[in-house]
């Protein structure tokens, strides 16, 4: 194996997923030199469907890619809570229909892993995009940070001097994992998830996303595509609860899942508005997915090396919020560095305290259950039904646990009045 030196640039970014590459996009933007290097040698469409909140997508019309983004998905105006039994929980407004100046989408990951990377390789350019670099290494100092590279294609490595590196890398973070070593695997709660996707008459109004259940045993359906045919490509999540504890491997978006393991958990939840069983037994494939985050971690910063996304955070997936959170994460990082140009070191501290006591509050409000919380309250108190809500559960009970969340997770729709971006927002001072 031989060493290649390649370009100096302002900003190296480890990882070319979404956290990554809107942080490409956006600092690039402002007139900084930015390469990505993802370690798969080609990029494909992977995943089913994710959700993106309104600030997630401000900073995306931002970007100007809301148009290919809107085109490409679907913008649901409700969310619908049911039990286990079908019956109605709550319901309420999301997106525009819940007064947001920017919509809810709802879309395939791999479509929205895409648009980005599309629009990165039109943008940075084709050389400022480079697939099938796997990190090795990474030396930080005052000045910057050298970053060893595996080739893929010539079995070869390569080294790459930055001002800053991202590390954008995902929930197996080479870059986190090399200064946390003791950090072991990912914390499992003891949920698997099954998700998948599958072409099917629009569930309601063919705008609503539906959670059904309570937290040791759920079933979340939304659409992410209109068909030509009147269909709509639904994306769902199976769920059960174990009482497991330790991961049986490596936990893997893309791990494809047997419908006999589930299927029978879900046989008899079958609605007047839906059956749950004839639509997961329909789906063409699985994923299987264990429910994993990691603690918070005191810092993200290691000299001029700092983490985004997964890498930082990993949370359960609850409340839509990995992908959003990542996508705040390159926005704010690029305001940082904006405001403190000639100090590096000051962008990322404030970066850093902007950014990680944020996301770890989100990281431990999924793990009382978040947004989710109502639906337990309801099954522990009727587990077999009731004859009227009312007599379960108040409004202004549901209402605590979903505004609280909203808040938390930085969408409550009062902070997203203004349409400023989180770039222009003032990063003077380490409090927000």
């Amino acid at each position: 194996m031989t060493a290649h030196d390649l370009p100096t640039s302002t900003i190296d970014i480890v990882g070319g997923g979404i956290g990554g590459l809107v942080a490409a996009l956006s600092l690039h933007e402002h007139g900084y030199d930015v390469v990505v290097h993802e370690s798969v040698e080609q990029v494909q469409p992977l995943g089913v469907g994710i959700n993106l909140l309104p600030h997630a997508v401000r900073e995306l019309d931002a970007l100007g890619l809301l148009d290919d983004l809107e085109a490409s998905a679907v913008t649901p105006s409700t969310l619908a809570y049911f039990t286990a039994h079908g019956q109605s929980i709550w319901d309420e407004p999301r997106g525009r229909a819940a007064g947001y100046n920017w919509p809810q989408l709802s879309i395939h990951r791999g479509t929205l892993q895409m648009i980005l990377h599309d629009a990165a390789l039109q943008r940075l350019g084709p050389e400022r995009v480079i697939t099938g670099h796997h990190l090795v290494d990474v030396v930080s100092d005052d000045s910057g940070a050298t970053v060893t590279y595996h080739r893929r294609h010539d079995d070869t490595t390569v080294q790459h001097r930055a001002d800053i590196v991202v590390a954008a890398d995902g929930i197996h973070s080479a870059v986190r994992r090399a200064r946390h070593p003791h950090e072991g695997a990912p914390l499992w709660n003891g949920a698997l998830l099954w998700r998948g996707a599958v072409a099917h008459a629009p569930i309601l109004d063919g705008r609503t996303m539906v959670w059904a259940g309570h937290p040791d045993q759920k079933f979340v359906a939304y659409p992410i595509a209109d068909l030509d045919d009147g269909r709509q490509m639904i994306n769902f999540i199976a769920e059960y609860r174990t009482a497991d504890r330790d991961l049986p491997e490596r936990e893997d978006w893309n791990r494809v899942g047997n419908l006999d393991d589930v299927l029978p958990r879900f046989t008899d939840w079958c609605f007047d508005w839906l059956d749950i069983p004839a639509l997961i037994a329909s789906a063409p494939q699985t994923f299987v997915f264990p429910m994993v985050d990691r603690d918070p971690l005191p810092t993200w910063n290691d000299g001029r090396v700092t983490l985004l996304g997964d890498a930082a955070h990993p949370m359960y997936p609850i409340g839509s919020n990995g992908a959003s959170q990542a996508i705040l994460d390159a926005r704010v990082l690029t305001g940082c560095v904006l405001a403190h140009s000639n100090d590096l070191d000051t962008a990322l501290a404030i970066y850093d305290a902007r950014r990680r006591p944020a996301t770890g509050a989100i990281v431990l409000a999924n793990r009382g259950l978040g947004p989710e919380a109502p639906m337990q309250l309801v099954h522990e108190r009727a587990p077999n039904g009731f004859t009227s809500i009312d007599d379960v559960i108040s409004r202004d009970e549901i209402l605590e646990v979903t505004e609280g969340y909203r808040r938390t997770a930085g969408f409550a729709l009062e902070a997203l009045a203004q349409g400023r971006s989180l770039v222009d927002a003032d990063y003077s001072r380490t409090d927000a």
